[in-house]
């Protein structure tokens, strides 16, 4: 009984959302300090999940390893709002993201850019805290890095620039809602980053 213990223990403390060689993977990447912007990320890995053929690899943003951004199909990053823009840690990733591809040779002049998908996702204190901007900032990061930009969609069928969240005020925490729509952008930025890579 004691072999079948530890087995299952082993099996327990291997690390969430690896991706398998064979599978096309998607980088869900995240700056968070008080876990509002951790429980997007997760809620968006579980829509990634959904999706037959794509599997999520979600880490810390100071966790990813260089392969892990080579080898993925598309990078989501998320960030906390800080003063209307996204955090400096989730700038400093960014960097990381664009020395890693430069130092591949699959950036810069004369390179061949592998076809990769990109997308944004955030939270924030109040309504107008700079969620959009935030959210801009870092999609102008991904396309002047060639990525292909992927939004998101609200539930009533309009397009977003990806999923966001408003965590304090009147509406504290994360609502169902709003995990709901981080769980669609997933699943859609799943999708069509498949359709783009195969």
């Amino acid at each position: 009984m004691k072999p079948c213990v530890l087995v299952l223990a082993f099996a327990a403390a291997s690390p969430p959302h690896l991706a398998r060689s064979d599978e096309p993977s998607i980088l869900v990447a995240y700056d968070s300090r008080t876990g509002h912007t951790e429980k997007l990320a997760r809620a968006i890995a579980e829509g990634v999940d959904q999706v037959e053929g794509a599997i999520a690899v979600l880490r810390r943003r100071e966790e990813v390893e260089d392969d892990e951004i080579l080898s993925s199909s598309g990078i989501l990053l998320g960030s906390p709002v800080h003063w209307a823009s996204l955090s400096a840690e989730s700038k400093v990733f960014l960097e990381r993201v664009g020395k890693v591809l430069v130092e591949a040779k699959e950036l810069g002049p004369g390179t061949t850019p592998r076809t990769r998908a990109a997308g944004a996702f955030v939270t924030g204190g109040a309504v107008s805290s700079g969620k959009e901007l935030a959210r801009l900032s870092i999609l102008a990061a991904f396309l002047n890095m060639r990525f292909v930009v992927i939004g998101g969609e609200e539930a009533d069928g309009f397009g977003t620039l990806g999923a966001q969240a408003t965590t304090a005020g009147s509406d504290p925490g994360l609502s169902e809602a709003e995990l709901e729509e981080a769980r669609r952008f997933g699943k859609r930025f799943a999708s069509m980053t498949l359709a783009l890579v195969r």
